[in-house]
């Protein structure tokens, strides 16, 4: 099993961080090991001082694909749930301005949040509504209408490089609103106004 991550896919997430919009999907893996699910606590790592939440629509594969062709592509995920990207910013900044790879920064142990799945017949799975509330207050909301990359691009342009297997997930990338957490704070994420996950920052 596999975390296949996408980078910059809504346009003003890009522009508040400060980074170019992409003209192809931006890959990057997490392991299994960083999978966090069940509502368990997400632990903040004491090597870091800036640890970002990132909400986003993941997608769960239902049968191995490879060069899936684009009138195919939807049949290939059956699930889909709200996650959090954890996103170590201060190492990935530091790692980015030295022109250094940053899985230190997104792949570390439970900085994949998965909540808990719906069939995607249960939502318009070309404009899904989602949100993630920190302490109760809204603080990400996104629609997969705005994603640059729609969930069949993003499904065929990953099968071309990296064989996709029953089981895998694909974080599709997350809207504007990202920020950071410390420890007490509670998030909450929502799929069409239904509560997906709640997980406390220990």
């Amino acid at each position: 099993m596999k975390i296949i991550c996408v980078g910059r896919n809504y346009v003003d997430h890009a522009k508040e961080l400060n980074n170019p919009v992409p003209s192809e999907p931006m890959l990057f893996m997490k392991p299994s090991t960083a999978i966090l699910n069940n509502n368990k606590p997400f632990y903040h790592p004491e090597w870091s001082e800036n640890i970002h939440y990132e909400a986003e629509i993941v997608l769960r594969i239902c049968k191995n694909g490879k060069y899936i062709q684009p009138e195919f592509a939807e049949s290939y995920y059956d699930q889909i749930t709200l996650g959090i990207d954890f996103t170590a910013r201060d190492i990935q900044d530091r790692c980015k301005a030295k022109g250094h790879p940053w899985e230190v920064a997104k792949a570390f142990d439970h900085s994949a949040v998965i909540g808990q799945f719906i069939t995607k017949e249960d939502v318009d799975v070309q404009n899904i509504h989602f949100s993630l509330d920190k302490n109760g207050e809204r603080v990400q909301t996104g629609e997969t209408k705005d994603m640059i990359f729609s969930f069949a691009d993003l499904l065929v342009y990953a099968s071309q490089r990296f064989t996709l297997q029953v089981g895998d997930f694909i974080f599709t990338g997350t809207p504007a609103g990202v920020g950071k957490v410390v420890v007490g704070d509670e998030l909450t994420g929502r799929v069409e106004g239904s509560e997906l996950f709640r997980i406390q920052v220990k």
